[in-house]
């Protein structure tokens, strides 16, 4: 019999059961469920699911907002042995049907948000695994085709007289599927194992410390790995979940103020407009409550510090740095804490002063207990840090990449994370930036990111992307592409401006640059204004590739060079 032999997600709900059978676990819209109605009806949904011929490996894709029954279903899916695959619900139906026919799913679920998608697919000649289609929630007249839903509640009423046992795991123990969303390509279908969730949960509850008096708010979607791992670790923990069905800042501060909301995740995106929406309607929050705030998807701007230091100001605030072949975090660190005198003073100082100027990069943390992290490329026998490939070794690695033949590991099962960095005699780890974005420029490497953190320092800089373009001497040149904060005015090198006007040139940047100890062959030879929000992909991720093209495009070099 197939059993769980490492651990199983679901192996929470009689911890749950026991510490909260009747204080509430999940509040959503106007339900609000006990830790004994949760398990409840997780396991009456797997005897349904498990009726409806779901077995044992078989991949289950769910389009969705966030909601309790999301969750639920979730863990209902890994209870028998299937494999949940989360689909993005702000792709176009070509982005989906991608991944359908990608991981060929046995059932797809949908809420009302994603119902149109459903009835697409089942146009689609191309998507024959799928053999039934679900509908999360409460189905009314509203919803589009829903005689075409097998609802949720009848599903439950199906599996009524079946039994099951104890959770087991799908063949090499994975949980989900969760797609990367690659700056450039297709995305990827990452497989990932119950266990990597459990290591992964256990590291979030020791380092930022949740724990089962937290009220936790889902502000990141649960079809990236960030909203899913950071669930698992409140579900672990035996917190309450609070559910808002996608972030939006108004319904972020009303659910902080009616629930005296004590943790969530946030981006530097998001954290913006929190501290912009706030400044707008100078609402009344009750940030006080907020004890927890882990950020990932980038460090956060002194600015953003500060303004999330008043708003929340009792908050200890972390930062992670991972990817979702590692599920989620591998390194974390603490940007402020309010227990700390001049724990503020401390982390602009980080920020502010490279203590190793000619290693360069951004400072991202300790690794977590779990994980194992080495620095390896040519040097690699030389004594002292140095730069390379981060690589990762540790539980909380991917099984593989879904249906793919790709070899994902080295020797003794190390991963190449595709980032380059360094280590540094405290363990601390530098993030550089990505292998592929690295520019060559007169014979020598550039990193855009480490470029991009000492520009975006300036008073007047709000957003900066760095590429490199084709140059017949240089092979690529630096060029920086500049969002510029209201109040400040671009100018050029022989304006004639007032000295009381905020200023910022190419001469300007290019000295800034040289203050802070960059490189001079990593100082941008060319800056342009971008007028308009960049491009990015359904996960926020910059396409770098894109700018590139249209910088070319704007400056009449082949995109072909």
């Amino acid at each position: 019999m197939a059993v769980y032999s490492k651990g199983h997600i679901c192996l929470c709900l009689g911890r749950m059961e026991a510490i909260r059978e009747d204080a509430p676990v999940v509040i959503c819209e106007r339900r609000r469920r006990t830790g004994r109605d949760l398990v409840a009806g997780v396991r009456s949904l797997a005897r349904g699911l498990a009726h409806s011929g779901v077995a044992r490996g078989d991949v289950v894709a769910v389009a969705a907002l966030n909601s309790d029954w999301y969750m639920e279903l979730f863990l209902a899916i890994t209870y028998i042995g299937g494999i949940a695959a989360p689909l993005n619900h702000r792709w176009s139906f070509e982005e989906a049907k991608m991944a359908i026919e990608f991981v060929k799913p046995k059932m797809l679920a949908v809420d009302e948000h994603c119902s149109l998608l459903a009835i697409q697919m089942k146009k689609s000649s191309s998507l024959s695994s799928i053999k039934q289609y679900v509908f999360i929630g409460n189905l009314s007249p509203g919803v589009v085709c829903s005689n075409n839903y097998l609802a949720m509640d009848l599903i439950r009423r199906l599996g009524q007289t079946m039994t099951i046992g104890d959770p087991i795991c799908a063949p090499d123990e994975i949980a989900l599927i969760c797609f990367t969303s690659g700056s450039t390509g297709k995305p990827k279908g990452v497989a990932i194992s119950h266990t990597a969730l459990i290591v992964q949960s256990l590291a979030k509850i020791a380092i930022v410390g949740y724990g089962e008096d937290d009220v936790y708010l889902h502000t990141a979607p649960l079809c990236h790995i960030g909203g899913i791992s950071s669930c698992m670790a409140m579900l672990l923990a035996g917190g309450c979940h609070i559910f808002i069905p996608k972030f939006d800042a108004g319904l972020t501060f009303e659910a902080i103020n009616n629930y005296q909301v004590t943790s969530f995740i946030t981006v530097p995106a998001m954290m913006a407009d929190l501290i912009e929406y706030e400044r707008k309607f100078k609402m009344s929050s009750n940030g006080k409550s907020v004890l927890k705030v882990l950020n990932g998807g980038g460090s956060l701007p002194e600015e953003l510090m500060i303004g999330a230091n008043c708003l929340f100001p009792h908050a200890k605030i972390f930062s992670a740095y991972g990817m979702t072949e590692t599920c989620s975090s591998l390194t974390f660190m603490t940007l402020f804490d309010p227990t700390v005198k001049d724990s503020m003073m401390s982390y602009n100082d980080s920020i502010n002063v490279n203590p190793a100027p000619i290693l360069g990069g951004v400072r991202v943390g300790k690794p977590a207990p779990h994980v194992e992290l080495k620095i390896t490329g040519d040097n690699d026998s030389t004594p002292g840090p140095f730069v390379g490939n981060i690589m990762t070794r540790g539980l909380h690695v991917m099984v593989r990449y879904w249906n793919s033949s790709e070899v994902t590991t080295t020797r003794k099962g190390w991963f190449d994370t595709g980032d380059i960095g360094w280590l540094d005699g405290q363990g601390e780890l530098w993030l550089i930036g990505r292998r592929n974005d690295r520019i060559k420029t007169g014979g020598e490497n550039v990193y855009p990111e480490e470029v991009e953190a000492v520009i975006s320092q300036h008073p007047g800089i709000s957003k900066v992307v760095v590429v490199g373009v084709p140059d017949i001497r240089l092979t690529e040149k630096v060029v920086a592409c500049l969002n510029i904060k209201e109040g400040w005015k671009w100018v050029d090198q022989n304006a004639n401006c007032s000295q009381e006007e905020k200023q910022v040139s190419t001469e300007i940047l290019q000295n800034f640059c040289r203050q802070r100890n960059l490189s001079r062959f990593k100082i941008p030879k060319v800056y342009t204004l971008w007028r308009k929000p960049f491009p990015l992909t359904t996960t926020g991720k910059l396409r770098r590739d894109d700018v590139r093209k249209e910088i070319m495009s704007l400056m009449q070099l082949p995109s072909n060079l």
